[in-house]
């Protein structure tokens, strides 16, 4: 599985697992279809949803998708795929189909989305009428949910309270790891891939580490998804040694990357428009003179987005620019549209500008999309002061701010919003932790003029490992000198945006992972690695030692061009890719969610580092999320704020 490889995303192949190794292989021959009858639940329809369109399915054979738990009519001509999630009601629910003299379907072909626990094998084993009905029963192993082309999540929203949060004797605690694990597991399986499993240990980088849920969890989870990863060493053509490189952390790794105003793209789109998930609405002026409300999915399907998603917002605004007039330049239609006579083009070409008008109408909406989005962007940055509000962020994570920069920003600007202070004051509670007890903290909301409830996720970032709240006997000096470094700062390159000087601590992760160089201390071994998984990854080290993620940024002022086919150099996931050959993968699992700029991160590094970056978390946050689950979090020692 190491080794030199071309890369096949994530997406693809978890499609290929529905649509060939289930739906394929029940389809049958013939030149007539057999039709069939999906069956699918809650779990297992999400899962779904993300890597298959309906039309997909049908070509497989599939008439009709139905809901296991919904009343059905009965279509007994007709076979079943049942794919559902293996619990005790599922289960029962399947076998009530199955029983009787008079069935709903004519034969089952059952799999299931993890492994069968033994108990239910038996409980379907026990009933003649179900087992004399059931044309086949396998588990497919697939349970999580594809984000993107090298992101995914086991869609455990509460992760955050439980584990990050939480108290590792509690029994949500350790449900929550079981079932993180076996989701986990599916992923690993379904891509034939046995990794060699780091893990944050416990206390890594604190000075005073104190033993809690938090911290134990990246080793529980190692612990069970190793348990997990044991079975499947029984599957055919699963790898016998280490394949591929994983790191396991949770959100308290780096509680700054959730709060902290990114200047990407994809980030800022998710950060300040008021998306649905990755839909975003908006209206339009037809030829009519009519408002239209429309929609649209902003991910990979649209190769704009695609090639945009991952750079800084001043550099959108410039290949916006640079497209619309490449397309202009080479578009008749767009001519024309754009002021040209009829009499300045030919009839010949009159006929070529009708037979593309289709594709040219595409090519517009598409980039008029994006323009319309990043001027509203623009619009908002503005508003919200945020090229200021960034830049005092930026310092304080780097040393370059002090009490008194804080004090000035939330005292003279007075247009930052509720949300805007508290992710301000919660990055100065993690990088001043000394002048963050319970009385400066109280000074500090008075200041900000916040309220007791809205001023909770400061206090709460104290769960995320920060030493908020607790009893320091240093004053609070206004006027003080900016103190060390909380994080040290990479070394900016010429044309390199100012305000996009925080990267997540993932990055740096992950490029001392390929380097060889990541600390065995912090982040050891669950197991060691076998000695040809040892070879192979100094092997992938040497060829790749002299790759820098910082070098490759592509966040310089105009830098980068277009291509012949439309694409940016160097910023379209499938364009550069294609001809290119990869080493094993590196897996970043986070426990307690993962940002949109840690997603642009894993998309950069596989090209800097000629590793696919895979990064997978128990949900995707944006920030206003984020503070929702921090609000949400509590633990035995409350904060006290009252005086």
């Amino acid at each position: 599985m190491g080794g030199n490889r071309e890369l096949r995303s994530l997406k693809d192949i978890a499609r290929d697992r529905i649509l060939v190794e289930m739906l394929g292989a029940v389809k049958g021959g013939g030149k007539s279809v057999a039709w069939k009858v999906l069956i699918v639940d809650e779990v297992t329809v999400k899962v779904m949803s993300k890597i298959c369109k309906v039309s997909d399915i049908q070509e497989e054979g599939i008439s009709v998708i139905e809901d296991l738990k919904k009343s059905r009519q009965p279509q007994r001509t007709l076979e079943a795929v049942y794919f559902i999630f293996p619990s005790r009601n599922s289960v029962s629910k399947f076998m009530q189909d199955m029983s009787g003299q008079l069935p709903l379907y004519k034969r089952a072909h059952v799999f299931f989305s993890t492994p069968l626990p033994p108990e239910l094998l038996q409980l379907i084993k026990s009933s003649r009428d179900v087992l004399s009905r059931v044309a086949s029963l396998a588990e497919l192993n697939l349970e999580f949910w594809v984000v993107d082309t090298q992101a995914f999540v086991t869609n455990h929203d509460l992760a955050m309270r439980h584990i990050v949060g939480g108290n590792e004797m509690t029994p949500q605690y350790t449900t929550c790891i079981e079932s993180i694990a076996s989701r986990l597991g599916t992923m690993f399986a379904s891509l034939k891939e046995f990794p060699a499993i780091r893990y944050r240990a416990i206390g890594a980088g604190e000075a005073n580490p104190a033993t809690s849920g938090r911290d134990c969890a990246p080793l529980k989870l190692a612990t069970a998804l190793w348990e997990r990863l044991l079975q499947y060493k029984a599957l055919p053509n699963y790898p016998q040694s280490e394949s591929c490189d994983l790191i396991i952390l949770t959100r308290a790794a780096d509680p700054i990357a959730p709060v902290i105003h990114e200047w990407s793209y994809n980030a800022m789109c998710h950060d300040l428009l008021d998306l649905d998930g990755n839909k975003f609405k908006y209206e339009v002026t037809t030829a009519a003179g009519r408002q239209e409300q429309k929609e649209v999915l902003l991910e990979e399907h649209d190769g704009v987005w695609r090639e945009l998603r991952d750079l800084h917002i001043a550099d959108v605004n410039l290949r916006l620019d640079a497209k619309m007039k490449e397309f202009k330049g080479r578009n008749k239609a767009a001519q024309l549209h754009g002021g040209g006579t009829r009499e300045d083009i030919s009839t010949k070409d009159m006929r070529k500008i009708a037979q593309a008008l289709p594709q040219y109408q595409d090519e517009l909406e598409k980039l008029s999309l994006h323009i319309h989005i990043a001027t509203k962007l623009s619009e908002k940055m503005r508003e919200q002061g945020l090229t200021d509000l960034s830049k005092v962020e930026q310092d304080l994570v780097f040393g370059g701010a002090s009490s008194k920069d804080l004090i000035n920003i939330l005292t003279t600007k007075q247009e930052l919003s509720t949300e805007n202070k508290l992710r301000l004051l919660m990055i100065y509670a993690i990088t001043h932790p000394d002048k963050c007890d319970a009385n400066k903290l109280q000074q500090w909301l008075k200041l900000a003029r916040l309220t007791d409830e809205e001023f909770e996720p400061v206090g709460n970032m104290r769960l995320l490992g920060a030493n908020v709240g607790k009893k320091h006997k240093i004053t609070l000096s206004y006027g003080s000198k900016a103190s060390k470094a909380y994080r040290k700062e990479k070394e900016m390159r010429e044309g390199d945006w100012q305000n996009a000087r925080f990267f997540p601590v993932m990055e740096e992760l992950v490029e001392s992972l390929s380097k060889n160089t990541l600390s065995k201390d912090e982040y050891p071994y669950f197991r060691s690695p076998s000695a040809s998984s040892d070879n192979e990854s100094s092997s992938v080290h040497r060829s790749s030692a002299g790759s820098s993620v910082r070098s490759t940024r592509n966040w310089a002022r105009g830098s980068g061009s277009l291509s012949p086919d439309n694409s940016i150099n160097g910023s379209s996931h499938g364009s550069s890719h294609a001809s290119r050959k990869f080493g094993k993968r590196i897996f970043v699992f986070i426990i307690g969610g993962m940002t949109h700029s840690e997603l642009s991160t894993a998309h950069k590094m596989t090209n800097a580092l000629s590793r696919e970056v895979i990064i997978g978390s128990t949900s995707l946050e944006t920030p206003k999320e984020f503070l929702s689950k921090v609000r949400s979090l509590s633990g035995e020692d409350e904060l006290d704020l009252d005086f």
